[in-house]
């Protein structure tokens, strides 16, 4: 809107001041109004916050982060750490032990109204109507039972640690295999998707070689019946490839939707010969070490048991004040300060059997541990042998797989080319469709079974 000021010789001076200061005012806030909108129009097209990009996980940080949130491998973590407590425990008992000791006896005299030193006391078994006693006591027992109790402590502990590795070892062979399944779930999906695309392709082939009467309906209708199948199976892959990455991610993260991607290298991990994995399997086998464990625990236990047979021989050394007065030094300038010994030795005698049916116990028990832990060399043997072969057999499949999935692409190419060329059937196509796409996806199981095989090994051998 214009506005025009009158002519000075028309208006008072005080008018003419009016009019200038009110446009003025108008002219700012028009200006100031242009400034809002132009700022609500850059607010309005600043670009929105980039979503957070997917965290990059490989397979050794995978199992770190489920180390730290499964929770069987948490409690056996916290079982070998109780079991090496109390092996320190066991260490304890047979160390002499020190203690403080304070006491204030008050017994009923016989006289009554009597000084303290001339009154007698009811109970023959106390020392004065006022006994005050404060010692520094050093108490030590030792047997067969503490020294057994030791060495079961310490084969208690080296179960514990061997279950642990057991532990971490079923965990790492269930990490491994939905790692590579979800990557094969994924590249299964491509494959999928790269599928259905193949397929709609053929259908607008078909399509056109019938418009342009080169192929009858019927091949529009069998290439649209293979589309909508492809269609299916890349819905069921993506919906497997979801189920997958949830899976694993209940073992990752907090919120198993977290996003997240895998880092896998192209080439699989080289397998060893077979001297160095029964040298490994040999040595580091957690499951050999746990039933080892075992017997010598139930060995430990035979031992305990025996000591039931034998004396024990305790010893006390006390100090300090044992007195009528809580003093150091008596009425009569005796000094009440002083120490006493004492030697225990107590022989065992009939027990109606008792110790005796205790150690037939553990003896059953011991045995029964050396025929687990034959029975585990034996199973240790076979499965070394049954995953190495597993794994020798994948691996040499890997590049025939390979091969076959090139082959199947170039049977697909040339096959489009003759049914283009009216050289081939729509059958024929489909036929070759299907041969590439499951030539794709048994190229991602036998990925997937070399690398459960080969986490097998690593596992039976200790190696992971």
């Amino acid at each position: 809107m214009l506005l025009s000021v009158p002519k000075e010789s028309n208006l008072a001076p005080a008018r003419i001041w009016h009019w200038q200061w009110t446009l003025f005012a108008l002219g700012f806030l028009s200006g100031l109004a242009g400034v809002v909108a132009q700022s609500t129009v850059q607010g309005d097209q600043q670009p929105a916050n980039p979503a957070t990009a997917p965290v990059v996980i490989t397979l050794e940080e995978a199992l770190k982060r489920a180390q730290a949130n499964e929770p069987n491998y948490a409690t056996a973590l916290a079982d070998a750490r109780v079991a090496g407590l109390d092996k320190s425990i066991a260490r304890a008992a047979l160390l002499p032990g020190v203690i403080y000791h304070n006491e204030a006896l008050y017994t009923q005299p016989r006289g009554q109204g009597q000084g303290i030193g001339n009154d007698t006391f009811k109970f023959i078994a106390n020392n004065a109507v006022r006994e005050y006693t404060s010692q520094a006591v050093v108490g030590e027992t030792i047997g067969l039972g503490q020294i057994a109790g030791l060495r079961r402590a310490n084969a208690a502990a080296a179960v514990a640690s061997a279950e642990l590795e057991i532990a971490r070892r079923g965990l790492v062979a269930t990490v491994v295999g939905l790692y590579y399944g979800l990557s094969a779930a994924d590249h299964k999906l491509t494959i999928a998707q790269q599928a259905a695309d193949e397929a709609a392709a053929f259908v607008k082939l078909t399509g056109q070689r019938e418009q342009a009467r080169e192929a009858a309906h019927a091949d529009t209708i069998k290439a649209q019946l293979a589309q909508q199948s492809r269609d299916r199976e890349l819905s069921d892959a993506k919906l497997n490839a979801d189920k997958a990455r949830l899976e694993l991610g209940v073992l990752l993260f907090p919120d198993p939707r977290t996003p997240y991607t895998l880092n896998i290298s192209a080439e699989p991990a080289a397998l060893g010969t077979r001297e160095e994995i029964n040298q490994l399997a040999a040595g580091h086998n957690a499951e050999l070490k746990s039933a080892l464990a075992t017997l010598n625990l139930a060995s430990a236990d035979v031992l305990t048991a025996r000591g039931a047979y034998l004396p024990s021989l305790a010893m006390n050394y006390s100090y300090g004040i044992d007195a009528p007065q809580f003093a150091v030094n008596g009425p009569d300038g005796v000094k009440n300060i002083g120490y006493s010994a004492m030697v225990t030795v107590d022989l065992p005698v009939w027990d109606w059997l008792a110790t005796e049916h205790k150690v037939k116990q553990s003896e059953i028990k011991r045995n029964a541990a050396r025929v687990a832990l034959t029975a585990t060399q034996r199973r240790l043997i076979a499965q070394l042998d049954e995953s190495y072969a597993e794994a020798q057999a994948v691996r040499a499949q890997l590049a025939s797989l390979d091969a076959s999935v090139a082959t199947a692409a170039e049977s697909l190419r040339l096959t489009k080319l003759r049914y283009t060329g009216g050289e081939a059937t729509v059958l024929e196509v489909v036929d070759a469709q299907m041969a590439f796409t499951n030539a794709q996806n048994a190229r991602e199981d036998g990925r997937v079974r070399y690398e459960t095989a080969m986490a097998q090994l690593q596992t039976l051998t200790g190696t992971m």
